[in-house]
């Protein structure tokens, strides 16, 4: 969320939500000018945007990717963090930096449809958007926060779980966020893909990316994408896990950026009253988006 970011001179800095155009922004971390300019920036058919509300498989898609750009080849990428290799958005310091980028340019945003450039109602660039069941979300924003240091520390749980429900985090109210996306679908080439997915058959999620970026890689190469973009493999890989964000942005003593990787972790944390109230407010809010979540790891095993 924070990578990218010119950290020298913030040591004492308290990072707080800032509204803007009713999206939180991070002060310190994002400006808010430079986000209003992404609405006019010229993109081109290559381009390739992937879109996920914050710890729903962001930092996946940057090694997928990263991997499917060198082809399976991961040698390839060891000079570099996947972070600087795709960028964010929302951390662009100009429209000259997002130009400049090499073709094809792919980014990541945790932003909503609305800020994003004119050019993908023309069907301009390639979105992928990943999506993950909000439960587990909340989850592991939750634990993101408490060694985050650019975010608050939540007093408890309860307290992270008012404030998830309220929109009153950086990416705003997670229903907006995949709403405001998937209502504009058919206007953009949009692949949707979810976390769930890419933890039961990663290589199927794989295919399905690579046949719509229209990249050919051999059986082979698939093999190495796939084989590199385990969580297993990428929990160890310092190109892949955050674990050079700066202390000043992360707690790294009381974290990790990749946790679990699991589904269904929200059973641990949810009481009774939380999660009938997290149902009510889910079905009332989704009632026209028919789409469907994987909310347990059991649910994942074909019988």
């Amino acid at each position: 969320m924070a990578e990218g970011f010119n950290h020298s001179s913030c040591e004492a800095f308290e990072y707080k939500l800032v509204l803007h155009r009713d999206f939180h922004l991070i002060s310190g971390i994002h400006s808010p000018e430079v986000v209003d300019q992404i609405h006019n920036f010229e993109i081109q058919d290559s381009d390739v945007f992937v879109i996920t509300y914050p710890k729903s498989g962001t930092i996946w898609l940057q090694q997928i990717l990263c991997l499917i750009e060198v082809k399976g080849d991961a040698t390839a990428i060891n000079d570099q963090l996947n972070s600087d290799r795709i960028p964010w958005m929302e951390l662009l310091k100009s429209e000259k930096q997002f130009v400049s980028a090499p073709s094809p340019r792919i980014h990541v945003s945790h932003l909503p449809y609305r800020f994003m450039p004119l050019g993908l109602k023309q069907k301009k660039g390639k979105v992928i958007y990943v999506a993950r069941n909000p439960k587990d979300v909340l989850v592991s924003y939750f634990h993101f926060h408490n060694f985050a240091n650019m975010l608050e520390t939540p007093k408890d749980f309860e307290d992270f779980f008012e404030k998830f429900m309220d929109g009153y985090v950086f990416g705003n109210c997670w229903f907006e966020h995949i709403k405001g996306w998937c209502s504009q679908s058919d206007e953009m080439n949009f692949l949707y893909i979810t976390y769930e997915e890419m933890i039961k058959d990663l290589r199927s999620v794989v295919e399905r990316i690579v046949s719509f970026l229209g990249t050919n890689l051999t059986p082979q190469q698939l093999n190495d994408v796939v084989e590199h973009s385990t969580f297993k493999n990428m929990k160890t890989n310092p190109q892949a896990n955050y674990q050079h964000v700066p202390a000043l942005l992360l707690n790294h003593q009381l974290g990790a950026f990749l946790r679990k990787g699991t589904v269904g972790d929200w059973k641990n944390y949810f009481t009774v009253a939380q999660n009938e109230r997290f149902d009510e407010v889910y079905q009332e809010k989704m009632k026209d988006f028919p789409l469907s979540f994987v909310w347990d790891m059991s649910d994942l095993v074909t019988p």
